[in-house]
């Protein structure tokens, strides 16, 4: 079985599509898709993932299911009665005299990568941050939702691998984003969330591709055979976008803080 993972293109999150450059990076992915080979095709239900599916769908007379888990990883933690994760999220604004939510991973370096909860494959789930969100519950959701869909290709969970109840070389492709990514790849790999979510880039229109390894018979684990692979942006001579990264210097406030 083979897995793509295709982030949506260069996005416009306030009005949740793509900007002139996303469409640009969604069309040179649609110039390659016909070599991706890309199988049974599902879609995230925010628009910066359909439109960006919509190019490749049409130039192969494809067409997707839209899967509302595959959103972007939706968890928000509530900071307003812990002190220490007022450390991790240091620039969460306010309205009124309470802190907003924020996304889970969207911490400081400094703080997750000292606490060793939040690198443990059972321990990220009694974190300080799991405590006041709704992370286990949303991820527990995403992952069965995503066996769930295994299964219909043969490949049922059963503890730290799948069972193979029926060989298939089929590929899969999710049309989705960078967040609900790492967790699917966290899940197959039996590891916490967050090292993926912080040490991974999955540019724009990024392909990742996985596949599974049936090295003894009846029982399958998952090998990554390229991460965040922008080739087809390479070869069209477009850059890839910095909405994977976060300032390579502090100094430099022209990049994403």
């Amino acid at each position: 079985m083979r897995i793509l993972l295709i982030r949506h293109g260069d996005p416009d999150y306030v009005h949740d599509t793509l900007t002139e450059k996303g469409r640009r990076e969604a069309a040179l992915l649609a110039e390659h898709a016909g070599h991706l080979n890309l199988g049974d095709c599902y879609v995230s239900p925010l628009g910066r993932a359909q439109a960006t599916a919509s190019y490749s769908l049409e130039k192969l007379g494809k067409t997707a299911t839209t899967l509302d888990w595959l959103q972007e990883f939706p968890a928000r933690v509530d900071i307003n009665r812990s002190e220490i994760l007022k450390q991790a999220y240091p620039d969460t604004r306010k309205e009124g005299d309470r802190f907003v939510l924020r996304n889970v991973w969207d911490m400081v370096p400094s703080f997750w990568a000292n606490q060793p909860d939040y690198q443990d494959r059972e321990g990220w789930r009694r974190c300080e941050t799991a405590r006041h969100s709704d992370l286990t519950e949303v991820y527990d959701y995403v992952t069965r939702s995503f066996d769930r869909l295994l299964e219909q290709y043969g490949y049922v969970r059963d503890g730290m691998c799948y069972r193979v109840e029926r060989e298939d070389t089929r590929t899969v492709t999710f049309f989705c984003h960078f967040g609900i990514s790492c967790v699917l790849l966290s899940h197959l790999w039996n590891m916490a969330p967050f090292p993926l979510l912080h040490n991974l880039g999955m540019a724009p229109t990024s392909v990742t591709e996985v596949v599974s390894e049936e090295r003894e018979q009846g029982t399958a684990y998952f090998r990554a055979l390229r991460i965040g692979d922008t080739t087809h942006l390479y070869a069209g001579g477009e850059p890839t976008s910095f909405a994977c990264r976060f300032c390579e210097t502090y100094s430099n406030w022209d990049q994403r803080h």
